[in-house]
């Protein structure tokens, strides 16, 4: 396991994080607490959660975890957010001072402790000014219920105007930003990457796998059954599997990492997440497990080296299509000189 600092905070991190929406509904209590317990035996310290994951189930399950370890408390960097419903007022939502009032307090309360080290808005709320919410979180840090906040889903523009009004206001900046991101989503190097570069921001991409896609567990124009979750479910997502199984660009992604995989004699996981790993600007990928045997899978990731020739592949073949412009050639190269340093 690699550790690396928590955006252009002090803090360190795992570049490995382990996410923890399946806690209290696609895993039990058991199950989340072994889980819990393999992922900081091998090394990693970054936990991610949220008020929302099975409905605060998830925060509640990782703070039994942490009473019943008292050492375990000093050993992790813990991460929750809010924005989303939390009850049905009209004021259990969005990133209000009287929202995230109580659901901090809420989330303190179910993980048992008296600071969490990364307080994340799950998303932009377009209703409530960026002031509240900035001002909320600076005093959230100076009173020390938190340590550092980042944010959630937000596009290139909002977390630009959030860095540059805290640092004019002279308050906390935020130093993380978590994005969908991995070989089959990347179009968040159009704008959102370098925005993050350009401010110092630690990306922390959800979903690294693509929704499952970049497994190999899904065979092309077969509809999953079984084990898989659209397989348990058929009716939920298949829309969306349809457009995925249907893009070819999707199936040349796939058997470049099937490729890669058979070559290293690993998981076609492990190539996907290696690859995402060493992205500029992240910090750390978070990894989602409903057994113990798929987070030991992942987290062999850690371990495997790919060859400059093995990621140029892989870039190449996911590259996005973003058409001629604003995002062709001219703001392709102007993104590569950011990335790469250069003028």
């Amino acid at each position: 396991m690699q550790y690396r600092t928590l955006g252009n905070s002090g803090a360190v991190v795992s570049n490995y994080a382990l996410g923890t929406m399946t806690f209290g509904a696609e895993a039990s209590q058991a199950t989340s607490h072994a889980i819990l317990d393999g992922y900081v035996a091998a090394g990693g310290n970054f936990i991610d959660t949220a008020d929302v994951y099975s409905a605060g189930a998830s925060e509640e399950i990782i703070g039994r975890w942490l009473a019943a370890r008292p050492d375990a408390r000093d050993r992790v960097v813990l991460a929750t957010k809010g924005r989303f419903p939390t009850g049905t007022s009209p004021n259990d939502v969005g990133t209000s001072r009287r929202h995230l009032t109580r659901a901090l307090d809420d989330s303190l309360r179910r993980l048992g402790v008296e600071q969490i080290d990364l307080y994340q808005m799950h998303a932009w709320d377009p209703i409530t000014p960026l002031e509240e919410t900035l001002r909320f979180l600076h005093d959230s840090v100076r009173c020390g219920k938190i340590a550092y906040y980042g944010f959630s889903n937000f596009l290139g523009w909002q977390l630009t105007k959030a860095v540059y009004l805290a640092r004019l206001q002279g308050w906390n900046s935020p130093v993380t930003l978590q994005p969908q991101y991995s070989l089959l989503v990347r179009e968040i190097e159009s704008e959102i990457v370098p925005a993050s570069l350009d401010a110092g921001i630690g990306l922390l991409p959800w979903s690294p796998l693509g929704g499952g896609w970049l497994t190999g567990k899904y065979k092309r124009d077969e509809p999953p059954t079984g084990s898989t979750r659209l397989g348990e479910n058929p009716e939920r997502g298949m829309e969306a599997w349809q457009q995925r199984n249907d893009n070819p660009g999707t199936w040349d992604v796939i058997g470049a990492v099937e490729s890669i995989a058979e070559a290293h004699g690993v998981s076609a996981s492990q190539v996907a997440l290696a690859w995402l790993a060493d992205r500029p600007g992240v910090t750390s990928v978070i990894l989602g497990a409903r057994t113990t045997d798929q987070l030991a899978d992942n987290l062999a990731a850690a371990f495997l080296e790919l060859s400059d020739e093995e990621i140029q592949r892989l870039t190449a073949v996911s590259e996005p299509h973003l058409g001629v412009y604003p995002y062709g050639p001219m703001a392709q190269e102007q993104r590569s000189r950011k990335i790469g340093g250069g003028r």
